[in-house]
Formats: structure tokens, C-alpha cells, sequence
């Protein structure tokens, strides 16, 4: 199966991010697919800017006919002679479903191939030519078929291969509580899975919220089961609101979990985003904002200067102030959490500890915000896209010395 030519996440997503106008791009892909000049790749993109202009069923549906023809796509590379291969693991799941890896390897001279697994279709025989591979689909129930047939096939896998899928399942939000509450110096709330009907029981106080969990209690956090990025996520205060809350979701299966006040003593939350990249943190965003759910798209980061000095005192700082107050636990966290590359987003609490909201391996990590509001940040996000490509080189070149 050769690999077909895309412009890909990374040539799409930045143009969006900045502002572009998308539509002449639209435009020219639709003309190659009504004079049937089209590709998979051109049929592909056409799905992702669907995806990017909010049509996220019309995208899917597309991206579903595509890989039904073919599974294999090669993104752009700045080099023609490019000093490592890479072999990405795809699911058939939404833009948020998989690892960006893209952006994680702008610029490099590396050849990325990504290669969507579809259960009931056979992967390539022979693999595509590769000197590393690396999962990237994420924990979620869509993806778990696709992480199942990866891992039979993981033992006999050719290359090194990163990211192994009974990994990333320790991501989903019960099996990782389970995983790391005994950690010394961590605060990760017990979640626990629950259906409509036991929550609307609880609403009703036909059982008490305590069979669930100990510790959990009004105010809780509750998000429907599978969701990222905030989706459905709300603090109810009571049993009212959680009526309400149920009313306005259409979801059969929710985590709940204790709320968490990690407010500052000014008042303010804040939230971290940590890339651990073979074992080694890395600050990728702080955002700071007075309300407890945050994302550093609405923390107002971009408007407030002071915000932004911060931010890069935490970045500057990092090494020798973060991650060493952290430094026992992040490394705890590396060593059973067992994966190459992943992402926490985090706080501190009151006592100092730190508090785990998700540990994601496909979290955006990026260098798309605007070098002239944060002019710091560039040179913290080439660290950790360098970092990772020599991640993967390394691994290549350690299979590679070991095969000698």
C-alpha cells in the first residue's frame, strides 16, 4: 500500500489558529474531487477542515469512506532526504482522537507516515518502511479497537514501537486513580464511573453518593465517559443541579469525582500542562484564571501581560523551581504510567501536592501562538519537539546498534 501526499493537522490546524482564510483552500480540493483528480489524501483534508469548521459528523462520515479505500498517508517533510522514518498509529476517531504528532514534528527532517488501523481490515503486508513506530491513538472507547489489534500485533512488530497500547489504556480516568493515588505527594481525586440511572438514584437520594466512594460528596465534578477537553465537564453543587445536569446531556455513562478548590491565595486558579517525553517534564502552557475550569484558550491569556509574565517566569524557572518541587512525583508518574510520550495537565493545591486532572498522550502540544504576545514561547516549544524527535531517533538508533 504506497502512501498518499496530504497537507495534514499541522499545515491546517496553524492556518486556522492564525486566522486564515480556509475557504480558497476548500475551494481547490473540491475542484480536484469534482474533476476526479482527487486522492485519498485531498479527500482526507477535505474531512479535517470540515472538522476544523465545526462539521465534525460531516468530517467523520468522509474520513470513514476514505479509509474504507485506503489507510496510509504521508504528511509533509522539510527535508527530500530525511534522516528518520516514522510509522504513526492511527485511529478512525475525530481530530481530538489522535496524537498531533505533526505539530510535535514541524521542521524536522523526518518523514511521517501515519497509518490508520481499521479492525476487520488487514494492515499492510508488508509494513511500510519505517525506523520507528509510534502509537498515537488515544485511550478512548472508539479508539479501543484499534489498541487491541496493535497490541497482538505489537510483540512481532518489526521496528521499536512507542507508546504501547496497554499503556495508553491506563489513561482512561479510573484505571489511572488506581494507578498512581498511592503516590507520595499527589492529589488525584478518585474517579468513578457511573450511569445515568445510578446518578439520577444519587439526584433522588434513593442511594447515597458515599456507595460510590468515600471521599465523594457535593460539590463533584462530573463529565460524560470518554469526553476530553471539557466536553459535558460541570461542578454541580447539589441535587438539583445534577437534574438539571442530566437533562441538558444526552450521554448513558459519566465520571464523577470530588472538586478540587486549588485556588492561589490570590484567588486565582492555575493550571499546568506538562509534556513528559522519554521520562523528562517539560512546561508546555500556564494558565491562570479565577474560575476552576480552565483551558488556556479561555483563561485570557493573549489579554493580560501580567498573566503572560508569569507564565514565563514559570517557563524560565521550570527546571529548577516546578519540576524539582516535583520532581519524586513526575518521576513516579514516568515509571508506572510506562509510556514514551504523554501529557499531564495539572495544579497545586493548598498543601503544595499536585493535583492530577489528566494524564493524555494526545493533548495539543504546539507552536502556533503568536511569537510577538509570547515571545518566550517559541524557544520552549523547539525544546520539546527537538526532544522528541531525538527521542525517536534514539530509539531507532538503539535498535539499530542492537541488530549489529
Amino acid at each position: 500500500m504506497p502512501a498518499v501526499d496530504r497537507m495534514g493537522i499541522g499545515q491546517l490546524t496553524r492556518m486556522a489558529f492564525s486566522g486564515a482564510d480556509l475557504l480558497p483552500v476548500w475551494q481547490r480540493l473540491m475542484e480536484r474531487a469534482e474533476e476526479e483528480i482527487a486522492d485519498a489524501g485531498v479527500y482526507l483534508d477535505l474531512s479535517l477542515m470540515a472538522q476544523l469548521a465545526g462539521s465534525r459528523d460531516v468530517g467523520l462520515a468522509l474520513q470513514r469512506e476514505v479509509l474504507a479505500l485506503h489507510r496510509l498517508f504521508r504528511s509533509p517533510c522539510s527535508s527530500e532526504n530525511p534522516r528518520l522514518r516514522v510509522l504513526a498509529l492511527a485511529a478512525d476517531i475525530d481530530m481530538g482522537g489522535n496524537t498531533p504528532i505533526e505539530l510535535l514534528l514541524e521542521g524536522a527532517d523526518i518523514e511521517l507516515q501515519t497509518l490508520y488501523v481499521v479492525p476487520g481490515t488487514n494492515l499492510p503486508n508488508p509494513l511500510p518502511e519505517h525506523d520507528v513506530a509510534i502509537v498515537i491513538a488515544s485511550d478512548s472507547a472508539e479508539c479501543r479497537p484499534a489498541l487491541e489489534e496493535i497490541d497482538r500485533l505489537a510483540l512481532d512488530w518489526p521496528q521499536p514501537l512507542l507508546n504501547l497500547p496497554r499503556m495508553i489504556a491506563n489513561l482512561d480516568r479510573d484505571k489511572l486513580y488506581r494507578l498512581l493515588n498511592d503516590i507520595e505527594g499527589i492529589d488525584i481525586p478518585a474517579t468513578v464511573g457511573c450511569s445515568r440511572v445510578q446518578l439520577t438514584d444519587i439526584a433522588l437520594e434513593i442511594v447515597p453518593m458515599t456507595d460510590f466512594g468515600d471521599e465523594l460528596a457535593f460539590p463533584i465534578i462530573v463529565r460524560p465517559r470518554g469526553s476530553h477537553a471539557g466536553v459535558g465537564l460541570a461542578k454541580l453543587d447539589n441535587a438539583e443541579a445534577l437534574f438539571a445536569y442530566l437533562d441538558d446531556r444526552t450521554e448513558d455513562e459519566f465520571f464523577i469525582s470530588r472538586f478540587v478548590d486549588y485556588s492561589s491565595e490570590d484567588g486565582l486558579f492555575r493550571k499546568y500542562r506538562i509534556a513528559v517525553i522519554d521520562g523528562k517534564p517539560f512546561a508546555c502552557h500556564m494558565a491562570i484564571a479565577d474560575q476552576w475550569n480552565i483551558w488556556y484558550l479561555n483563561a485570557g491569556m493573549a489579554l493580560s501581560a501580567e498573566k503572560r509574565l508569569e507564565e514565563e517566569t514559570f517557563m524560565y524557572t521550570f527546571n529548577f523551581g516546578f519540576a524539582l518541587r516535583h520532581k519524586s512525583v513526575l518521576s513516579s508518574m514516568a515509571e508506572r504510567i510506562g509510556l514514551d510520550y504523554f501529557v499531564i495537565d495539572c495544579a497545586e493545591n493548598k498543601n503544595g501536592d499536585l493535583v492530577i486532572f489528566e494524564v493524555d498522550n494526545t493533548a495539543v502540544v504546539h507552536n502556533m501562538d503568536s511569537p510577538e504576545v509570547f515571545p518566550y514561547k517559541p524557544m520552549q516549544m523547539l525544546t520539546i519537539c527537538e526532544a522528541f524527535a531525538a527521542m525517536l531517533l534514539r530509539r531507532a538508533q538503539q535498535e539499530q546498534q542492537c541488530a549489529a
